[in-house]
């Protein structure tokens, strides 16, 4: 992979980061750590698969940021599954955990470093307070998104979801012991997407870790290959 710091001077979120200096470097097989020192913070990213996947999942963590998602590290498990299957996965750190506005510029700078080096089609995965971050994100990307998932979301910021123009999946847990399963049903209608709602389950989905792996490492292949220029045609 090239240096994260080499497009910082380009027009775009990127350039919005204010970035002083970056590094970057391979941690395992298939996974780098990508590091933005910028005047607001540290942006992290793990990147799983190859540089130049043309298909790639955004993953956003909640209030108080972090890098594993909800259940026993969904979003790490998730990385390594979509990377065997072609699919890169950037798991972002934010710089300013629960402020909105950086952290949907944190995701979309990730996924503009993404498309410098080939993608083209994503889906964005947010847990928590990054469930707004995902909607906001993927309504942002446009007819580059491909695909939007929000887990135990808040329904405090996204309001723009009217304008998605992707399937959207929705999933909570009946206990939820901080958000109540109606964010997730109001946030629904805003999208006109899917619910599910799990038996058992509180915040952190922990009791439905493997039934949303199983769901989330198809359907996140299944959205990204229906949106392919190739399906298209």
């Amino acid at each position: 992979m090239t240096d994260a710091a080499d497009h910082a001077g380009a027009p775009g979120p990127l350039a919005a980061l204010g970035t002083l200096a970056a590094t970057e470097v391979t941690i395992a097989p298939s996974l780098d750590h990508i590091e933005m020192y910028t005047r607001s913070g540290l942006l992290t990213m793990l990147w799983h698969g190859e540089a130049d996947h043309r298909q790639v999942a955004l993953m956003a963590g909640g209030a108080m940021g972090g890098l594993l998602g909800p259940g026993r590290g969904l979003y790490h498990r998730l990385g390594v599954h979509l990377a065997e299957r072609g699919i890169g996965t950037i798991r972002v750190g934010y710089r300013v955990p629960n402020d909105i506005d950086l952290c949907v510029l944190d995701v979309m700078a990730a996924a503009e470093l993404a498309a410098r080096r080939g993608a083209r089609s994503f889906v964005v995965v947010g847990h928590s307070f990054g469930g707004a971050v995902a909607i906001q994100t993927a309504v942002a990307l446009g007819h580059m998104a491909a695909g939007v998932v929000t887990a135990a979301t808040q329904a405090g910021g996204c309001e723009e979801g009217e304008a998605l123009t992707c399937p959207a999946l929705h999933l909570h847990g009946d206990r939820d012991e901080l958000l109540p399963p109606m964010a997730s049903e109001m946030v629904r209608m805003l999208t006109d997407g899917e619910l599910v709602l799990y038996p058992g389950a509180g915040h952190m989905l922990t009791e439905a870790d493997e039934e949303i792996f199983d769901l989330l490492g198809e359907w996140i292949p299944a959205h990204l290959r229906a949106h392919s220029p190739e399906a298209a045609s």
